[in-house]
């Protein structure tokens, strides 16, 4: 499973410069195009398309979003693949523990060379005259068969036993990572999600913008062809509605775009329809203490346990390389029915017990020791890094949660002061007061306002989404952070 720290940068280099603050005054002009290279994007960011498409248009709140996302998202679905490979570990380790039955019958027919054995120079035969004789160089074809029921069992091998308990682990530890990977299919969809509801927001604001800069320049305009104002006044008008224009087609392309990365992100079928029924309106949330955020998450997040569990697994390797040096303790017994046939056959059994001592195998021993030390050592070091991430993630979460409320805040006080000088220029602009460059200015410093708050507003939410995800509380507690309660 790709870690979790990893999958947020991808995230964020993959879906983020959407959000990039645009220069003031030059509105939204969408994203810098570029390629995206293969091989270099999460699995967590696609999926496997459920169903065939419909022709109905499918509405999706956010729950249906994160069930789907749970259903079809690749990452969730290659990490229960892993849980299920670790599990069939686990089987092949027990099965060292458990007893080997087997069964066989055979038929066997063959020929013996006694002059390969040497029988002619041990038994030297005489014939009727005296005179010495050789044996046969072949013994003629004879045959048999044997049907048999054969029996293995480690009564005591503690290098065995230790593998069955480090397999255990690692199988809790594939079982917790699962348990991330739905935390971070909830993050991808809930971020794909928020972006996408925030472009929709974008488009309605520059639909506005547009709607205002065509009223400019048909009055404009009509200015013109009554001699009141200038044919600079109608060109900066002009310009200005091509410029909002723009904008809004670049805005309605990413929210295309963006829907299609929803889309791949929760699995819909593939060209189905579908249109967002949530809006992301601001609701404030008052954080709780840093501690008790911390200790939640350290008892919460799956990929903490399962960190713990790969400590504790590489401890077991590590006793059972060491317990390569003790003896073992094996039994094997058979029994079966044999003879030229069926019917002239005699039933037979052997038992037998090998105690096996180590003396000394090459350093195989020593050499498993230093690989399991080094493992153990890794994921102690990594036990303790993810501790700190994790305390990075918790008190960056509260900070940005901090920020974008007060980012919130004033972005919306920037809006009411922007929209109020806009209509004072408009009405400046219709009393012959001041020129439209005036109006222009004020519907560029209205258009940002909205950008900022939009982006803010964005900002917050993602805030609650990315704390709810740092404590382990994503899939069951990001709809309530949402709404401001937790």
């Amino acid at each position: 499973m790709i870690p979790r720290t990893l999958f947020v940068l991808i995230l964020l280099q993959t879906m983020a410069p959407r959000l990039i603050s645009q220069t003031i005054g030059s509105g939204y002009s969408g994203q810098t195009p570029s390629i995206s290279l293969p091989g270099s994007q999460s699995p967590f960011l696609g999926s496997e398309p459920e169903g065939k498409a419909t022709s109905d248009v499918l509405p999706i709140d956010f729950k249906e979003a994160i069930d789907r996302g749970l259903r079809n998202n690749l990452g969730l679905l290659l990490s229960g693949d892993q849980t299920v490979t670790t599990r069939g570990e686990r089987w092949k380790a027990l099965s060292e523990l458990l007893p080997n039955v087997e069964a066989r019958v055979q038929e066997n027919v063959e020929t013996q060379s006694l002059a390969a054995l040497g029988f002619n120079k041990l038994f030297p035969l005489l014939n009727p005259t005296g005179t010495a004789a050789t044996l046969p160089r072949l013994v003629p074809a004879f045959n048999y068969f044997d049907a048999r029921v054969s029996v293995s069992q480690s009564l005591f091998n503690f290098k065995n036993f230790e593998k069955v308990r480090a397999a255990s682990e690692s199988l809790k530890s594939a079982q917790h990572s699962y348990k991330d990977a739905r935390e971070v299919v909830v993050l991808a969809v809930g971020n794909a999600y928020l972006q996408a509801i925030a472009i929709a927001a974008r488009i309605e604001t520059t639909e506005a913008q547009v709607k205002s800069s065509q009223a400019l320049y048909d009055k404009a305009v009509d200015q013109q062809r009554a001699g009141l104002s200038p044919a600079i006044d109608t060109l900066r008008a002009q310009v200005e509605l091509q410029t909002r224009q723009q904008q809004l087609i670049v805005a309605r392309n990413d929210f295309a775009k963006q829907k299609l990365v929803f889309a791949r992100v929760i699995g819909l079928p593939l060209g189905q329809e579908s249109v967002l029924t949530e809006k992301a309106p601001y609701q404030s949330l008052t954080p709780l203490p840093l501690e008790t955020y911390l200790q939640r998450a350290y008892a919460s997040r799956s990929d903490y346990q399962a960190a713990l569990s790969q400590v504790r697994a590489a401890e077991l390797s590590r006793r059972a390389a060491s317990a390569g040096r003790y003896p073992s303790l094996e039994m094997n017994a058979n029994y079966g029915d044999i003879g030229v046939t069926p019917a002239h056959s005699n039933g037979t059994w052997q038992v037998n017990g090998s105690l096996i001592i180590p003396i000394f195998a090459g350093n195989k021993v020593h050499g498993e020791v230093l690989e399991a030390e080094a493992q153990l050592k890794q994921v102690r070091s990594q036990l303790g890094d993810l501790r700190g991430r994790i305390d990075y993630d918790v008190r960056a979460a509260l900070l940005d949660l901090n920020a974008s409320a007060q980012q919130v805040e004033v972005a919306r006080s920037s809006v009411d002061l922007a929209e109020q000088a806009f209509t004072q220029s408009q009405d400046r602009f219709s009393a012959g007061v001041a020129d439209n460059l005036e109006v222009v200015q004020a519907q560029e410093a209205v258009a940002s306002a909205h950008e900022s708050y939009i982006q803010s507003l964005y900002a917050h939410n993602l805030a609650k989404v990315e704390l709810a995800y740092a404590i382990g509380a994503a899939e069951e507690g990001i709809k309530r952070f949402l709404k401001g309660t937790q």
